[in-house]
């Protein structure tokens, strides 16, 4: 497996996609699936990420990417396949590698919140909706 930055993150849209309608997409209203589809698609909002992906024979099978100079975790999906082998771990550890900030947050899906407690951050707040999106706010103190 490689770690690498991910140029067009368009290319990691079809995984993006794939596993949140597996393991998230479960748990949302009609609503929260079309304001996840359409914040993907939008090209505003894909300018503002900085991505990095883990490849394993040239296909990309994880993708973690940040946004707000580093500052919040906007995408983190691993191919299902891939789960509990360290993927995620180590595009994490890419991020914080290259990341100077001091603290980094992230709105967890119900789904992810144990695994973003496994790389050390704190929830702070009950779950909150937006759009019919459930999350949790999180954050991690360099």
């Amino acid at each position: 497996m490689t770690i690498e930055e991910i140029k067009n993150i368009e290319e990691a849209l079809p995984l993006v996609w794939d596993v949140f309608c597996e393991y998230e997409a479960v748990q949302y209203p009609d609503s929260g699936k079309q304001a996840f589809w359409d914040a993907i698609h939008s090209k505003e909002y894909l300018k503002t990420l900085h991505a990095y992906g883990a490849y394993e024979d040239e296909k990309l099978i994880g993708i973690m990417a940040t946004r707000n100079e580093g500052k919040h975790i906007a995408l983190f999906f691993v191919d299902g396949n891939f789960h509990r082998k360290g993927i995620g771990r180590s595009l994490w550890n890419t991020v914080l590698e290259n990341n100077t900030c001091k603290e980094i947050t992230v709105n967890s899906s119900i789904y992810a919140l144990e695994i973003y407690k496994k790389l050390g951050f704190v929830q702070m707040d009950d779950v909150c909706e937006s759009d019919g999106i459930k999350f949790v706010p999180m954050k991690y103190e360099v």
